[in-house]
């Protein structure tokens, strides 16, 4: 972390964290949603699995549903990393501040 990102609040990566530290509840409801609409894709890909067709292969559009959720645990991913990096960055600040 640069010191002229915490001299320089109006940079736009300082402005950016900030607004994230403001919509971190937002942010974790999505990845909550994101998380919970997993369980019945964990059904779906054990049906496909065990080859029960069941579930799976019943219509191509509901498969493909099933099948996109995989693609979207890309965002939770992304926000867990933005939350671990957000919250060094604040003790890091917080240290900064403590030294002088």
């Amino acid at each position: 972390m640069s010191k002229e990102i915490c001299k320089n609040p109006s940079s736009l990566w300082a402005r950016f964290w900030l607004w994230y530290d403001r919509h971190v509840t937002e942010s974790l409801v999505l990845t909550a949603f994101i998380i919970y609409i997993q369980i019945p894709h964990m059904f779906w890909n054990a049906d496909l699995y065990l080859q029960t067709d069941m579930i799976s292969r019943v219509h191509p559009v509901l498969d493909f549903f099933f099948y996109g959720i995989d693609l979207i645990e890309v965002f939770p991913m992304i926000n867990i990393g933005f939350l671990i990096y957000s919250r060094v960055r604040k003790s890091g600040m917080k240290n900064q501040i403590r030294n002088g």
